[in-house]
């Protein structure tokens, strides 16, 4: 929820407001106004601009941990949706000039350009170690005019929603279905169902030899099965998987079908639900691209792009009986034991927590669009 106004000749003040009345000051950075979200931190060193167009930020305000943001200023090829999704930034350090062959702008006129409200000179590791310590929390940012009530800022970010109960997933999904193409000779066609999803993950799909047929998060069963697809995909997204009640029925018609299943991020998070595990909100989530997480069925251990503040609840030691037979955990993050990924034992579905587009992120995980690839082979076999 944001409002701003552009045009300004010089840099005024702006605050950050926390919901428990933590205060933050520096300077308005992008769009000067006002804007209210959850905030959260990502760990990310580089790839800003993915981060800023993922639609899995949106109503979310990201702080940066890295000091300098800003370099490589913003390019034309690197965005990840039609537009940038979080609901405000904040920088300690913006870079002062762009320096990247490839720059078309610098940051802050990115920002400005799609009216993102953000501020800079703020201490990102004392706003950091505060969200470790409390949690993720609304925020509000304010500058130039929205400054005037100062006394009243608190009481406006403790009235705006929060993100557990937030249904936010129709709000950023394509509205028309579309094709991304197999590039060279087309091996298989994929049913992604849109629920957030990244540019780069059909990309990387297509690179495989898949078509795939980019569906609204609205589709329905017939919606899915009319374009004949070999596999089914279902991606990452915003808000709570508590309430994504469309997605879940629409898992379990295909696993149903035993079509081979691929799920990312909210995808993991839907597939746990549609085998009955629950879900639940963690203290202050997963993002950025040095995450560390271990392939149970492999021993390897993966260093992997994350953005999640939701995680599913299944036991980590256990085969679980499911409607769909058994079902284990086949990922799990070293740092606090977190789900990162599920298996079906009698049926040809998976998913995981993370980003293995990697975009922006580390390639380690690239093998997880091979096993959907092995998946749809065993099937079609």
């Amino acid at each position: 929820m944001t409002t701003s106004t552009q045009g300004r000749h010089q840099t005024p003040d702006a605050v950050l407001v926390l919901e428990d009345g933590r205060i933050f000051r520096g300077r308005a950075y992008g769009a000067v106004g006002e804007t209210f979200g959850e905030a959260v931190f990502s760990t990310g060193m580089t790839g800003y601009q993915e981060t800023l167009t993922d639609p899995s930020y949106h109503q979310q305000v990201v702080v940066m941990t890295a000091p300098h943001i800003g370099n490589t200023g913003v390019n034309d090829e690197d965005a990840e949706s039609r537009r940038i999704w979080v609901s405000g930034y904040v920088v300690r350090d913006p870079a002062r000039r762009v320096s990247n062959w490839r720059a078309r702008r610098s940051l802050d006129e990115e920002l400005e350009a799609q009216g993102v409200v953000g501020i800079s000179g703020v201490d990102t590791r004392a706003l950091t170690r505060h969200l470790r310590e409390r949690g993720a929390m609304r925020v509000g940012i304010f500058s130039g005019a929205f400054l005037a009530d100062e006394a009243g800022l608190l009481a406006k970010v403790r009235e705006a929603p929060g993100m557990k109960g937030a249904d936010l997933s129709a709000e950023v999904a394509t509205e028309q279905a579309y094709v991304v193409p197999a590039l060279g000779e087309k091996r298989f066609t994929v049913a992604a169902v849109d629920l957030g999803i990244k540019g780069m993950t059909p990309h990387r799909m297509a690179e495989r030899g898949i078509e795939v047929h980019v569906l609204p998060a609205t589709a329905s069963v017939e919606d899915v099965y009319a374009v004949r697809p070999d596999g089914v995909f279902f991606s990452n997204g915003p808000g709570d998987p508590a309430t994504a009640e469309h997605p879940v029925a629409l898992m379990r018609a295909v696993l149903e079908r035993s079509t081979p299943l691929f799920g990312i991020c909210f995808g993991n998070q839907i597939l746990g639900r549609a085998l009955g595990f629950g879900t639940y909100k963690l203290k202050y989530g997963h993002r950025g691209i040095n995450q560390p997480v271990q392939d149970r069925s492999t021993g390897k251990v993966e260093v992997t792009a994350h953005n999640h503040g939701f995680a599913v609840d299944a036991p980590l030691d256990a085969v679980s009986d499911t409607p769909y037979g058994r079902a284990e955990v086949s990922h799990v993050c070293l740092n606090d034991q977190v789900v990162e990924g599920l298996r079906l034992l009698d049926r040809p579905a998976f998913s995981v927590q993370y980003h293995p587009e990697a975009a922006a992120g580390p390639h380690d995980a690239a093998y997880l669009f091979d096993r959907f690839v092995s998946l749809m082979e065993g099937q079609r076999a």
